[in-house]
Formats: structure tokens, C-alpha cells, sequence
């Protein structure tokens, strides 16, 4: 178990390191970029859902720092399977709660994923668009509320997350 543990810690980093490099493609104009990326993502989460099955939530205290942040990512972006973004949501849920893995990123992944099934997000970290050099959220449950909930979560307020897309 614990040789698998640490070959399990190497494989989520390494398929973070692909995800990042290859990430600029998932905009790209070129349809074979963007294929290639949702090629990327979905071979990821197949495997994350393999892993979770094993494994339960690849926490820090299982895979180590690193290799956790790994694991959140690809469940971040898998996108375009739903199952496993709710699995992997459920799973973190009780990591949370049993403190486990942090709320910080558990917030991005419920966002992530409500919008995915087409509902409104909590703390609005998921970027709909650009208007007018500034990034628009998308729909929140509680926009009046939004940055109470982001401090609940760890998240710094909406104005300065939103801060750090504008320079790029």
C-alpha cells in the first residue's frame, strides 16, 4: 500500500504538470487544440474516478500536499463529466469535514460544479465572460453575500480575486 500510495502521489502530480502545460489550449482558435485538451481532461478524470474508487479522496495526509492539489484540479476540470465532479465534490465534502482538505478549494469545486449542471454558484469564483475590461461572475444564489461567504471559505474578496485576471 504504501509503494502504491507514493507511485498514486507521482501519477496526480504529473498529471497536474500536463494540465498545466497544455492548459492554454483549452481556448485556443484552433479546434485541434481544444480537442486535445478535453482529450487531456477527460483521461484524466476517467482515472481520478479509478482512483477515488480505490482510494477514497486523495487527501495530504494520504498523497501529500502536492499530489492532494493535483487531485482537486482534475476534478476542477473535468468539466464535461459530471459524475465525476459530484463524486469527487462528495468525497471532498467529507475530507472537509473531518479536516481532512481545506474549504478554500472545496468552495471552487461546488462552484465549479453547480455551474456545470446549469444552477447558480455560492462564491462566485467561476468567470463567465469579460465585459468592458472587467470579469463577470456567473449567476450567484446570494450575490449580496457573496464576499461572506468567500472569508467562510478562505477566498479573499471577489474585487481582489478578480484583480489578479485583469493584469494578465
Amino acid at each position: 500500500m504504501a509503494y502504491d500510495v507514493a507511485a498514486l502521489a507521482v501519477e496526480l502530480t504529473d498529471m497536474a504538470a500536463a494540465d498545466h502545460r497544455t492548459s492554454v489550449c483549452a481556448n485556443s482558435d484552433d479546434p485541434a487544440e481544444q480537442l486535445a485538451w478535453r482529450r487531456l481532461t477527460a483521461r484524466h478524470g476517467d482515472r481520478l474516478g479509478e482512483i477515488m474508487d480505490e482510494y477514497g479522496w486523495p487527501t495530504a495526509e494520504t498523497v501529500g500536499e502536492e499530489a492532494a492539489s493535483a487531485a482537486w484540479l482534475i476534478a476542477q476540470h473535468a468539466d464535461r463529466q459530471l459524475d465525476i465532479q459530484r463524486r469527487a465534490l462528495h468525497l471532498m465534502q467529507q475530507a472537509v469535514s473531518a479536516g481532512a482538505a481545506g474549504p478554500r478549494e472545496l468552495a471552487f469545486l461546488r462552484d465549479r460544479t453547480l455551474v456545470n449542471e446549469g444552477r447558480k454558484q455560492i462564491f462566485g469564483t467561476q468567470i463567465a465572460g469579460v465585459k468592458d475590461g472587467a470579469p463577470v461572475p456567473w449567476p450567484c444564489e446570494e450575490p449580496e453575500r457573496m464576499d461572506e461567504l468567500r472569508a467562510e471559505a478562505g477566498i479573499e474578496p471577489f474585487d481582489e480575486y478578480v484583480a489578479k485576471f485583469a493584469m494578465h
